[in-house]
């Protein structure tokens, strides 16, 4: 069972920082924040960066990329450690009680995936053919839990080129005003910050976004696989502490410091 949601701090933290930083380093050079605040090239940038996402997914889709921000700031993700500290429950009662008493707790189970998974225990199913169809619908809704991602990493590819066309379209109206100064600094401006907006929103928002969205599907997707070989255990009657240091070993090829997980259980 998942936890509460819990702040993610180096998505808080990041976020600040890097724009931060970016525009610190535009006043240390004597620059001014209001000389890249341009109404017309994020216009340009923006609204062409959401036209291009909206003709590569699905209405649906962009709904849950947009939803899921919240998801890069709070997170309810559950670490490894809690997950085996669930299992060794139900390992060591069907070791004691047997495997037909985890019927009684199928109700409590909150994840689908862990309680269709006991499920199939206590119906007996064949622990090979368990393993396929649990692996199939876990790759099933790992690359379903990975389309935001997809979307923010798409909108990442699209935001340099729009703003690269803002560019050339702020040229454009350069030339076409050359006998007029008056207008020139207007498409210059929106030459420039164009691609500052396009670059900048792909680099510091959108792409890292994707990536941390990827991230927690992937772990979402390990903690299901950990289930697996959790319940597959319990179905062969292994003893307790041997199931427990097996999800330790499992758990242990994806955490780079798995003594971590010893002292959280």
């Amino acid at each position: 069972m998942k936890g509460h949601a819990r702040i993610d701090f180096t998505s808080v933290t990041g976020v600040p920082i890097g724009i931060g930083l970016v525009l610190l380093g535009l006043t240390i050079e004597g620059g001014s924040v209001q000389a890249i605040m341009q109404p017309t090239a994020a216009l340009i940038v923006f609204g062409g960066t959401l036209g291009a996402v909206l003709l590569s997914f699905s209405m649906i889709d962009v709904k849950r990329a947009f939803f899921a921000l919240r998801t890069l700031f709070l997170w309810n993700g559950e670490p490894p450690a809690v997950t085996i500290t669930t299992l060794m429950h139900y390992a060591t009662m069907a070791r004691s009680t047997g495997i037909l008493s985890l019927e009684d707790e199928l109700p409590k189970v909150v994840d689908p995936f862990l309680r269709k998974a006991l499920a199939l225990v206590v119906d007996g199913a064949d622990p090979q053919a368990m393993r396929e169809m649990l692996e199939t619908e876990n790759h099933s809704r790992g690359e379903y839990d990975e389309i935001p991602a997809q979307v923010y990493e798409s909108a990442g590819g699209y935001a340099p080129t729009v703003g690269i066309l803002g560019a050339v379209l702020g040229l454009i109206q350069v030339m076409q005003h050359l006998s007029d100064p008056a207008k020139l600094g207007t498409g210059i401006a929106v030459a420039f910050v164009s691609t500052i907006y396009g670059v900048g929103s792909a680099n510091l928002l959108l792409l890292p976004a994707a990536t941390k969205l990827k991230m927690k599907a992937r772990h979402e997707a390990k903690r299901r696989e950990l289930m697996l070989e959790g319940v597959l255990a319990i179905q062969q009657g292994l003893y307790p502490q041997i199931i427990r240091e097996k999800l330790f070993g499992y758990a242990a090829e994806t955490d780079p410091a798995p003594s971590r997980l010893q002292r959280a259980a």
